[in-house]
């Protein structure tokens, strides 16, 4: 599974974590640094706790009583990625938002799917299986763990956030290599939603990643966590090991077929 990890974010980790090291070291022979180290790692644990407390005790646990489909395609893609335990899955309800997610708390693994997308199980069961795939990769990689490590140079303009969007390039390809029929559809949905997602013509959306531009759009990318989806969906339809999902030319609908050439 190393072959999937994207270039850039070893590049970026080692940058980082070498500025990371000279700031811990700044702050350990600092008297008032040591106070401001403890008091942020205190504030951080607070608050997560609440969001963990919170997470379980309102979102719905995925197990093998409940949605068991979902519980069995989670414990499969864990257990081929290596994970072990297999990582806590609730779905919360988020006000129509479509987003998934994965965090970590006290060595205990979460993954946590707004109840928009989980709907999915029962309509595209390649594209929600995709984002579970994409959110496990994010805990195989450590990613959660690394930002413990990273966090004094996560804060520098850009280069974090650049670190981070190679992160989700490597969770994409996790996803697409686990479920290449659900790749491009589970990226798309996060951008039409999961109605409108089947009359957008792919082909056309891939191509915005060229034709949009501008100083605006490439500002706007640079200072986000995540790549822009036209670029992530055209990343991985560059890949030879991942099929390719072309539009229809009468409804704008896909053909999702494994090993589809491009």
């Amino acid at each position: 599974m190393e072959s999937l990890v994207h270039p850039k974010e070893k590049i970026y980790f080692r940058i980082l974590l070498v500025i990371s090291l000279i700031g811990y070291l700044i702050l350990i022979f600092s008297i008032a640094g040591i106070g401001y180290l403890v008091a942020g790692m205190i504030i951080t644990l607070i608050l997560h706790g609440l969001f963990i407390g919170a997470l379980r005790g309102n979102g719905i646990r995925v197990s093998e009583k409940q949605f068991p489909e979902v519980y069995r395609l989670t414990e499969q893609y864990a257990n081929q990625m290596g994970l072990s335990p297999v990582p806590s899955v609730y779905v919360l309800q988020a006000g129509g938002l479509l987003n998934a997610f994965a965090t970590r708390f006290l060595g205990r693994n979460f993954v946590i799917i707004y109840s928009d997308v989980f709907e999915l199980a029962y309509e595209k069961e390649s594209a929600l299986a995709f984002i579970i795939c994409h959110e496990l990769a994010h805990l195989k990689r450590k990613h959660l763990t690394k930002l413990w490590l990273l966090y004094p140079a996560m804060i520098i303009p850009f280069l974090g956030s650049a670190y981070s969007r190679a992160c989700e390039y490597t969770c994409d390809r996790f996803g697409a290599h686990f479920r290449p029929d659900g790749a491009a559809l589970g990226l798309l949905i996060l951008a039409a939603g999961k109605k409108l997602y089947r009359n957008v013509n792919l082909q056309e959306y891939i191509g915005q990643a060229e034709n949009e531009r501008g100083f605006w759009v490439w500002f706007s990318e640079i200072v986000s966590s995540h790549p822009n989806l036209p670029k992530r969906i055209k990343a991985l339809s560059l890949q030879d090991e991942f099929p390719s999902y072309p539009a229809s030319t009468t409804t704008g609908e896909y053909t999702a077929s494994r090993g589809e050439g491009i």
